[in-house]
């Protein structure tokens, strides 16, 4: 039960003026158990797709996701439940002024009790170094703080699955150590999808994502080594700038 499992899973979406659709994903079939999953990939891949898929967020056009027991389309309530999500930008998902406010929120349903809630929140805050800014508008924090009350929100209501969609973009050095440490220690299930290649060789397991299928799937430097060797690959034979051609 404590896995997640694509079964010949391929997401399609309509393209404008053209009958033709789009393919993100083409024929993914997995079976993720390991702690740590990392996910590699140029942008356009079908990274967030994939990672998309895993909360129902986005719903296969072919075959099925199953999350924990619980199926993306069929038992969307019960997987939102088991998931939580951390996206690229956390101004997406940061909806109240604070960040004590938006802590308390996402504990408003697990904890009736406001005082309860206080404390829990106060707690959860205080793990991720944040209390000092705990009233501060998000709007005076920077892209790193955000980005970690984001994830303390998430993590606030201790979810059996945390998604983190390029989670270190917007962090400095002293955040992202954070960060990865944070990400160590969870007994959480963590995917996550990254173009920071020391995070992504902290995992479990990496999967390396090209133009929507799995061209690589198992051990993190394998994976990574795999990933710089497509990129050689796809540059151009002379340097930029190089107008002599």
């Amino acid at each position: 039960m404590n896995s997640i499992s694509f079964s010949s899973v391929s997401v399609r979406v309509p393209v404008d003026g053209s009958d033709v659709p789009k393919t993100l994903l083409q024929d993914i079939s997995l079976d993720l158990t390991e702690r740590r999953i990392g996910v590699i990939g140029a942008n356009g891949s079908g990274k967030s797709t994939l990672l998309r898929l895993l909360n129902g967020l986005v719903v296969p056009s072919e075959g099925t996701v199953v999350v924990h027991g619980g199926d993306t389309v069929a038992d969307v309530r019960r997987v939102r439940g088991n998931v939580g999500f951390v996206f690229t930008d956390p101004l997406s998902q940061l909806v109240m002024p604070t960040g004590r406010e938006d802590v308390e929120l996402s504990l408003r349903r697990s904890i009736k009790n406001s005082k309860e809630r206080a404390a829990r929140a106060e707690t959860v805050l205080d793990r991720f170094g944040l209390l000092h800014l705990a009233d501060q508008s998000i709007y005076e924090l920077s892209g790193g703080e955000r980005q970690l009350l984001a994830l303390a929100a998430v993590l606030a209501v201790d979810p059996a699955v945390l998604v983190l969609d390029e989670p270190s973009t917007l962090l400095d050095l002293r955040n992202r150590e954070l960060l990865r440490r944070t990400v160590a220690e969870l007994e959480q299930q963590v995917v996550m999808s990254t173009h920071d290649l020391e995070l992504a060789l902290d995992m479990d397991r990496v999967l390396v994502v090209e133009s929507g299928r799995i061209v690589f799937d198992g051990d993190a430097a394998d994976g990574v080594a795999r990933y710089r060797a497509l990129c050689a690959a796809a540059l151009p034979s002379a340097p930029l700038g190089d107008v002599s051609r």
